[in-house]
C-alpha cells in the first residue's frame, strides 16, 4: 500500500527527482537544462532550510517521540519505507542541498570549459544522487537507510564512469564493486541481525534498539560486538581502511563529481551513517557498558595516520586530496568512537566543516586543470601569480584541513580536542597532533610552490598521471596554451570563491551547525 503526502521531507525527496526528469527533457537546450538544475537546487534548499527551525526548537525530542514516521510504502509485511526528520539528518540535508547549488554553478563552467560530452546525463545523475541523499538523510529506519544508501551508489556509478575510457570503466567497477560488496555482505547482514534480535524493530531510537534484547539475554555482548563490526565495515562509504580503495579509484571522474563524492554526498553519506548507527541503533551508553566498540578508535586512528602518510607522497593533486579525504573521514569516526556527548557533537560538526573545506580544494584543482591543464603538484610552480583567486581559495581550504583559524576546520577540531580531554583519550590526542602536522606537511608545500616559487621559463607538457585517467577529464582543450592561462571561466571562480568564503564564515557563524549538533547530543539518554 502506497501513501501520498506533501510533507517537507517528502518534498525534499521529490524535488530532485522531478528536477532530473525536467533536466532530461531540456537536454537539447543547454541553457535551459542548466537553468532547471539551478532552480531545482534552489527550491530544494528552500524546502530543507524550512524544516530547520522545528528541529532546533526546545521541545523537539518530546514531539519526536510522539510523532509517527511518514510511511511511504510497505515493501514486506511490517517493513516500511519511512521518513522522519532528526537533527543529524537535518544537518546532512542542509550541507548537501546548499552545496548542490554551488556545485551546479561550478559544473556549468567546468563542463563547458572542458567541452565534456554527455552533459545532460551528468546533470540527471547528479540530481538523482541528491535525491538519494535526501532519502538517506531523512530515513526513519534501517531498511529505508539501506535502500537509499544503495541508490546513492548506483546513481553515482555513471558519474564516476563519465569519461567512458577503459581506465574510467575499470575505476568505476572498483568503486561499485567495493561499495556493493561491503554493503550487501556486511551492512545488510547487520541489518538482518538487528531485525532478528529486536523482534523486527529497525526504527532509529536515541540510545539504541538493543537494550531489551541485552536485558533479557537474547543478545549477548560478543554477538553485539559482531553486529557492530558488520555495520562499521558494511558502511564502505566511510572509507575505513582497508575498504578505502574505491575512493582514490573514483578520482578518474570529472572534478565536479569528485566534489560530489568528497564533500556533498558519498563520503558524507558514509560517516553520517556511521554516526547515525552509533547514536540510534547501538547507543553510546550501550557501547560503553559492553566495551564492544573500543577497537574502532584504534582502526580509525590508524586510518588517519596511514592515509596522511600516503597523501604526503602523491604528486597527482587529486590523488593527494583523495587520501586526505580518507584521513579526514576517520576524524568523524574516531570522534564518534569516543562515545561521549561532546565527541558526538564534534563528529557531527566535522561532517559540516570538512564539506566546505574539501569542496573548495577540489574546486581549485578543477580550476587549475581547466585553465592550465596541470594535474601534478610538481607542475604548479608560480601558478598562484596567474591564478591568484583559485590559489587563495586553495590556501583557505588547506588551512581548514589543517584545522587552523579562522576556518571551519578549527571549529570541529576544537570540539574534538575538548572531547579527547574530557574522555581522557591520550591515543586520540596523539593522533590528532600527528595528523595535524602531516596535513600541514602535504598542503603547505603546494601553497608555497604556487606563490613563492618562480614559474619555469621553458615549458613542456609533462606526463599526465595515468592514475587519474588524464585527471578524469576527457574534454578537447582546443589548443589552449598553458602559458596563456589566467583564471578559469567565471562560474568556476564564483563557485570556489563562495565555498572558500563559506569556510571562513563557518568559523564566525556556526550557530546553526552547532545548534543541530547540540540538539543531537541532547537527545541521548
Amino acid at each position: 500500500m502506497i501513501h501520498f503526502d506533501v510533507s517537507p521531507q517528502l518534498l525534499a525527496l521529490y524535488i530532485p527527482l522531478l528536477g532530473a526528469l525536467l533536466i532530461s527533457l531540456a537536454g537539447r537546450w543547454p541553457d535551459l537544462r542548466e537553468l532547471v538544475t539551478l532552480l531545482t537546487a534552489g527550491v530544494l534548499l528552500y524546502v530543507v532550510a524550512g524544516m530547520a527551525p522545528a528541529v532546533l526548537a526546545d521541545g523537539f525530542w518530546a514531539s519526536f517521540a510522539k510523532a509517527p514516521a511518514l510511511k511511504l510504502a510497505e515493501v514486506l509485511p511490517g517493513v516500511w519505507l519511512e521518513l522522519k526528520v532528526e537533527p543529524l539528518g537535518m544537518l546532512f540535508a542542509l550541507i548537501a542541498s546548499s552545496l548542490w547549488i554551488l556545485n551546479s554553478i561550478y559544473s556549468i563552467g567546468y563542463m563547458r570549459g572542458n567541452h565534456e560530452k554527455n552533459q545532460t546525463r551528468f546533470y540527471v545523475c547528479f540530481a538523482l544522487a541528491i535525491a538519494s541523499v535526501m532519502g538517506l538523510a531523512f530515513a526513519g529506519n534501517l531498511f529505508t537507510l539501506f535502500v537509499f544508501y544503495e541508490a546513492l551508489t548506483l546513481t553515482t556509478y555513471p558519474l564516476v564512469a563519465h569519461k567512458g575510457s577503459a581506465e574510467a570503466i575499470r575505476s568505476a567497477r572498483t568503486y561499485l564493486g567495493i561499495l556493493v560488496v561491503t554493503s550487501v555482505c556486511f551492512l545488510l547482514a547487520g541489518i538482518i541481525g538487528t531485525y532478528v534480535f529486536t523482534g523486527g524493530d529497525m526504527t532509529f531510537r536515541p540510545g539504541g534498539v538493543f537494550r531489551r534484547a541485552l536485558a533479557d539475554g537474547s543478545l549477548t555482548a560478543p554477538t553485539l560486538g559482531i553486529l557492530f563490526v558488520l555495520y562499521m565495515y558494511g558502511i564502505g562509504k566511510a572509507a575505513l581502511m582497508p575498504v578505502h580503495r574505491w575512493l582514490p579509484a573514483a578520482m578518474v571522474a570529472p572534478t565536479p563529481v569528485s566534489a560530489l563524492l568528497h564533500a556533498v554526498a558519498v563520503v558524507k553519506a558514509g560517516v553520517f551513517t556511521v554516526l547515525k548507527v552509533i547514536v540510534y541503533v547501538f547507543g553510546p551508553a550501550v557501547l560503553v557498558r559492553y566495551g564492544v566498540g573500543d577497537w574502532l578508535i584504534y582502526v580509525a586512528g590508524a586510518t588517519i595516520l596511514i592515509a596522511s602518510c600516503i597523501a604526503l607522497f602523491q604528486d597527482n593533486l587529486k590523488r593527494r586530496l583523495a587520501y586526505s579525504t580518507v584521513s579526514q573521514l576517520s576524524y568523524v569516526i574516531i570522534a564518534a568512537a569516543l562515545l561521549s556527548p561532546l565527541s558526538i557533537t564534534a563528529a557531527a560538526l566535522h561532517i559540516a566543516a570538512h564539506a566546505f573545506g574539501k569542496i573548495t580544494l577540489f574546486f581549485a584543482a578543477g580550476s587549475i586543470y581547466t585553465a592550465a591543464h596541470k594535474t601534478e603538484i610538481s607542475q604548479l610552480d608560480g601558478i598562484g601569480r596567474r591564478m591568484p583567486i583559485t590559489m587563495a581559495a586553495f590556501t583557505i581550504g588547506s588551512l581548514s584541513m589543517i584545522g587552523l583559524p579562522p576556518t571551519a576546520g578549527f571549529v570541529s577540531k576544537w570540539y574534538l580536542l575538548q572531547a579527547t580531554w574530557e574522555t581522557d583519550a591520550p591515543f586520540v590526542l596523539v593522533v590528532v597532533i600527528l595528523s595535524t602536522l602531516l596535513n600541514a606537511a602535504y598542503f603547505l608545500p603546494i601553497v608555497y610552490r604556487a606563490f613563492f616559487v618562480a614559474e619555469p621559463r621553458h615549458h613542456h607538457e609533462p606526463h599526465q598521471s595515468s592514475a587519474d585517467g588524464d585527471f578524469g577529464d576527457s574534454g578537447d582543450h582546443h589548443g589552449h596554451d598553458a602559458h596563456d592561462h589566467g583564471e578559469a571561466p567565471w562560474p568556476i571562480v564564483v563557485a570556489l570563491s563562495c565555498t572558500a568564503l563559506a569556510t571562513i564564515v563557518f568559523f564566525f557563524y556556526s550557530d546553526l551547525a552547532i545548534g543541530l549538533a547540540n540538539q543531537l547530543r541532547s537527545g541521548l539518554p
